[in-house]
């Protein structure tokens, strides 16, 4: 599926400016403020000026957040954004209810606390940021994440996104099924995305601490629903792989 650009020129505005670029402009001037975050529940609330407001919006992390504090702006970060600025960015502190500054392992074992997925969900989120996709949540259509070549104001999403872990376990509660993946295919292609499974396989390295990330091995695996009219002339079936894709995924599950 080839990318579906909001209008004529974005492609070229977003190749002179890319992701990379904006996301490194954002971690160099949270580190130069010494930026700090409040954590609240299952988000980080961070306080910001125009110029941070603007970076936070045009490298897509978090969500401006509207108060009572006319002299105020504010951002809501997911967990997973919040930990990638902090870990792996290293360049946001976060304090907690007790007014002290959290280290990153005493958020690790609070995310994990909040939310039991996080370690696996954490893993494709910050895998696929590293690539310079542009990660959201993609809870309006039944998925972990849906990703971004750049900006949503400038291009639709690509991609519907499950994050799943290697293994027969209890985080695997998705796709057990072919009813789950015939299901979970035509909704994607509803709406014009192409559903990417990114299994997270721990080697056994369990989830004690944010250093386990590092062992923790990636495979990537799109899943498309052939359909019969786009090759009913050729006689040597589906192109692509989509046929080994969906036989290799049958297998897997």
């Amino acid at each position: 599926m080839m990318p579906r650009w909001k209008g004529k020129g974005l492609q070229a505005k977003a190749n002179a400016d890319p992701m990379s670029k904006i996301v490194s402009q954002l971690q160099s001037s949270l580190i130069q403020f010494e930026t700090r975050g409040l954590l609240s529940s299952c988000s980080v609330l961070v306080e910001v000026d125009a110029e941070l407001a603007d970076l936070l919006n045009r490298s897509c992390f978090g969500r401006p957040r509207i108060t009572a504090q006319e002299d105020k702006q504010w951002f809501q970060l997911d967990m997973e954004e919040a930990f990638y600025l902090c870990f792996s960015l290293k360049c946001l502190k976060v304090i907690g209810e007790d007014g002290s500054i959290k280290s990153n392992e005493e958020l690790w074992d609070y995310f994990k606390s909040k939310k039991l997925v996080f370690p696996v969900s954490y893993k494709v989120y910050s895998h696929l940021r590293h690539k310079n996709w542009v990660v959201r949540s993609g809870l309006q259509y039944g998925v972990d994440f849906v990703a971004y070549r750049h900006h949503p104001a400038l291009v639709h999403s690509e991609y519907a996104v499950l994050a799943l872990s290697e293994g027969d376990n209890d985080l695997n509660g998705r796709l057990r099924v072919w009813s789950d993946v015939h299901c979970t295919v035509r909704l994607c292609g509803s709406v014009a995305k192409t559903l990417l499974t990114v299994i997270v396989n721990s080697n056994n390295q369990g989830a004690n601490s944010p250093s386990c990330l590092e062992h923790y091995t990636v495979e990537e695996r799109t899943i498309t629903r052939w359909n019969p009219e786009r090759s009913r002339e050729d006689q040597t079936g589906p192109k692509n792989g989509t046929k080994k894709i969906l036989k290799d995924w049958c297998n897997h599950i």
